[in-house]
């Protein structure tokens, strides 16, 4: 097991904490952290091009001549590609960009990005991260402590000073540990987690 420092938000040391070797001190599987981060960004995109074929126009319920005696070309339907104001033939339809990771290397994959982090001196605990009002000065007061600039916080439960403080502020994003993903963990220099957070993590990523 690691020992962590733990701090308060005033980054005084309060103490120290073991944290989970299988979690934060693992291998580094990279072909895991690249497959999870190109299709967490695969499912973000949405097909939107799209044309109406002749089921999804409107009319043309009856044939628009009879079949014979005319002196035309039979037609069956108002409907087909050829008329003014029918269906589109073989046209673009939305792409579907789904795609899909097993739990077991999803979760080995979260975990090889927290170990670069903590390898990387990136990743920091602290007790809580309790402020007594809603202030975003007092919270960029509390993040120059840190000396961070993109920065990831996880915090366990509701915590409405500390959100409503931090969305304003570019490149930082504020999580709870069920919301944490292989995406966000890169896309930050480092990373804060409250000890609570740290053990409901731990339990998510080690069974």
């Amino acid at each position: 097991m690691a020992i962590v420092d733990v701090f308060n938000i005033h980054k005084t040391k309060v103490g120290e904490m073991e944290i989970s070797d299988a979690v934060f001190n693992c291998e580094i599987k990279e072909y895991l952290i690249h497959e999870a981060v190109k299709i967490q960004l695969a499912n973000r995109r949405a097909g939107t091009v799209a044309v109406k074929n002749r089921s999804a126009v409107s009319g043309g319920g009856k044939k628009p001549f009879k079949q014979k005696g005319t002196g035309q070309a039979r037609q069956g339907t108002i409907r087909a590609p050829n008329f003014p104001g029918g269906g589109v033939a073989f046209g673009p339809q939305p792409k579907i960009y789904d795609l899909s990771m097993n739990k077991k290397a999803r979760r080995a994959a979260i975990r090889s990005a927290l170990s670069m982090l903590f390898k990387g001196n990136n990743l920091t605990v602290v007790d809580s991260f309790a402020l007594d009002q809603i202030s975003t000065k007092g919270f960029v007061d509390v993040l120059n402590e840190f000396s961070t600039k993109k920065t990831l916080l996880v915090v366990e439960g509701e915590n409405r000073n500390l959100e409503l403080s931090s969305r304003n502020i570019k490149d930082i994003r504020l999580l709870r540990p069920e919301g944490l993903n292989v995406f966000d963990i890169l896309k930050y220099q480092s990373i804060i987690l409250t000890q609570d957070a740290v053990r409901k993590i731990e339990g998510a990523l080690q069974s």
